[in-house]
């Protein structure tokens, strides 16, 4: 299968890599010099990685600590620049350490140039993180 190449085809792409646990076919839809950022990422969690091996090495235990069942609500909302989108979605699985349901809400603004992820900013929510400290591998340092 081809990638695809224009921002919502790719990001629905990506959130199937997501899915089937494939990070390293995940990483590979980031340009080199891609950002991924975390507005909202509270004291001690990641707030910006640069580059495409800072993207790998965050999202490499993914799917370690949390198994991913569906992305339900997804709405893609395209915007002026015909290379960025606003994506709404919740992210439903369930933590792999302990057992408990996850389900996170999202918004994010993606930028694809040359059909590479250049720019992602994930407005997640911290208040759903959980405080166990199942979900430590999204912390600096991991």
């Amino acid at each position: 299968m081809t990638t695809p190449t224009r921002p919502a085809d790719l990001y629905r792409h990506g959130l199937r890599l997501l899915l089937d646990k494939d990070i390293s076919a995940w990483v590979e839809l980031w340009a080199e010099d891609g950002v991924f950022e975390f507005p909202f990422a509270p004291e001690g969690w990641p707030k910006r990685l640069e580059g495409k091996a800072a993207v790998a090495d965050y999202m490499r235990d993914y799917p370690d600590h949390i198994d991913l069942h569906d992305f339900p609500g997804l709405k893609i909302h395209r915007t002026d620049d015909p290379e960025t989108i606003v994506v709404e979605m919740r992210g439903v699985g369930q933590l792999v350490p302990s057992g408990a349901p996850f389900d996170m809400t999202y918004i994010a603004v993606v930028t694809v140039v040359g059909g590479r992820i250049t720019h992602y900013r994930d407005y997640w929510n911290p208040l759903a993180i959980p405080q166990d400290g199942s979900a430590d591998f999204t912390r600096s340092g991991r």
